[in-house]
């Protein structure tokens, strides 16, 4: 038996020790099998749950938006001293990087998202947000929550890790390109693998839904300023008409994909800001509009890039008008397919099926939505997948991004849980992978 089967082997029969005993020590598989169902029973312990809800209501009631949230980076930080957790901070401007383990090779990383949205909350309730203008539409704050569940858990058998935790408290995903500021900054430069979940109003309490591959889009934004000549709408052939120019710039952008796109790849062009004059009888001297792109695959994604400019300056020039178009490119940057790693999936199904049960664990379909996980992914093999929390008891959940969005926790447990079980099973598990050579170079993040 070679020297890290033989190691795993060891800590496999000693894992958690008595607390978690398992049913059949000799066998691998099944002490595996017990490493999520036991911090799943763990996590629903009242005292961890409450505690949970309890951290997200404080951060409810105080959104705070992209690369602002030193509130909600405070309250991280208090709980993980009470936890005795080490952190880097600031990372990222607001980032809270933690660490649980050896302090050594390998690396697993887990991930919650911190920004609130700028909109105004519409539920009444006690913890509604206190910030006019400021709401945690997107659940945010309940993956800060869970991701400090899953530290307490982490944290209570930080002796039988065979590995080092790191824990991504991330600003700015909502737009402002958090997690790229986060590779930026180096703090994950040795990480084997990160995880990251979001919760779905949608999908069923304890169920948890990915798939390999492709699940959500890339993403670009921009804006293309159209110039004319303005003047009397009476006397139109006095003028140069920047909104008629404009008009024809939309009807052809939708062409790029009803015309040009692969009808099995999946992409979106669409123009969501149309701004031109303030009056009904002037023609205005210029016509501001902008919008999103999306698609599946960098190639395509680029090739949807180059076609608009082309369309908005070509369209501009046959009405005699001149375009100038922003893509964003320092401001917004362009988002990544969110791409998951097909080795992470398998092991993803295995986990994830011995916590909930395989006929809990489905397959997602790809959506058009983006999210900033897909920088990490780039760099680290990475693996994001959906938490259902809807009960059918409570009535239908409002969508993301809604200003009647709710959450329902009670399903914290497994979002604590999964993240927990994640990290310490890919620890044990994958360990074998990294070579002596790479523990010498790579000892400490």
């Amino acid at each position: 038996m070679g020297f890290f089967k033989w190691v795993s082997l060891i800590f496999i029969l000693n894992l958690f020790g008595p607390r978690y005993a398992f049913s059949d020590s000799s066998s691998t598989s099944n002490g595996l099998s017990e490493i999520p169902k036991r911090f799943l029973q763990y996590a629903k312990n009242p005292e961890l749950s409450d505690w949970m809800v309890g951290i997200r209501r404080k951060i409810h009631e105080n959104p705070e938006l992209g690369f602002e949230e030193f509130e909600t980076s405070k309250l991280i930080r208090a709980e993980l001293d009470k936890m005795g957790i080490p952190y880097n901070y600031p990372v990222a401007v607001t980032g809270v990087i933690g660490f649980i383990g050896t302090g050594g090779a390998p690396f697993v990383a887990i991930r919650a998202d911190m920004d609130a949205l700028a909109m105004q909350e519409m539920v009444e309730w006690e913890h509604k947000s206190r910030i006019p203008g400021k709401m945690h539409a997107c659940g945010h704050d309940a993956h800060v929550a869970m991701l400090l569940g899953a530290a307490k858990i982490l944290q209570e058998h930080r002796e039988e890790l065979k590995g080092t935790v790191i824990l991504v408290f991330q600003p700015a995903e909502e737009g402002g390109g958090g997690a790229m500021k986060v590779i930026d900054a180096g703090a994950l430069e040795n990480v084997n693998a990160i995880f990251g979940l979001h919760v779905a109003p949608n999908l069923p309490v304890g169920e948890a839904h990915s798939r390999a591959g492709p699940i959500g889009a890339g993403i670009g934004f921009f804006e293309a300023v159209i110039s004319g000549k303005g003047g009397h709408a009476a006397i139109p052939q006095h003028s140069v008409d920047p909104i008629l120019a404009a008009s024809n710039v939309i009807v052809s952008l939708q062409h790029l994909v009803s015309r040009e796109a692969d009808p099995l790849d999946p992409q979106v062009v669409t123009v969501a800001r149309f701004q031109g004059g303030g009056a009904f009888n002037v023609i205005p001297d210029s016509v501001t509009i902008g919008g999103t792109f999306r698609a599946f695959s960098k190639k395509s994604f680029m090739q949807l890039r180059q076609r608009i400019e082309e369309v908005i300056t070509g369209q501009a020039a046959v009405q005699r008008c001149n375009a100038t178009v922003n893509f964003f490119t320092e401001e917004k940057n362009f988002f990544p397919p969110t791409i998951n790693n097909k080795g992470l999936h398998e092991y993803f199904l295995a986990v994830a099926g011995d916590m909930l049960g395989t006929h809990r664990v489905k397959d997602l379909k790809p959506v058009m939505g983006s999210e900033d996980f897909a920088f990490y992914q780039e760099v680290i093999p990475g693996y994001f997948f959906l938490l259902g929390m809807e009960n059918g008891t409570r009535g239908q959940l409002e969508s993301l991004h809604s200003p009647y969005f709710q959450i329902n926790e009670d399903a914290f447990p497994y979002g604590a849980a999964l993240h927990a079980s994640l990290a310490a099973r890919y620890l044990l598990e994958f360990q074998q992978e990294v070579s002596v050579s790479d523990r010498n170079h790579h000892d400490e993040l």
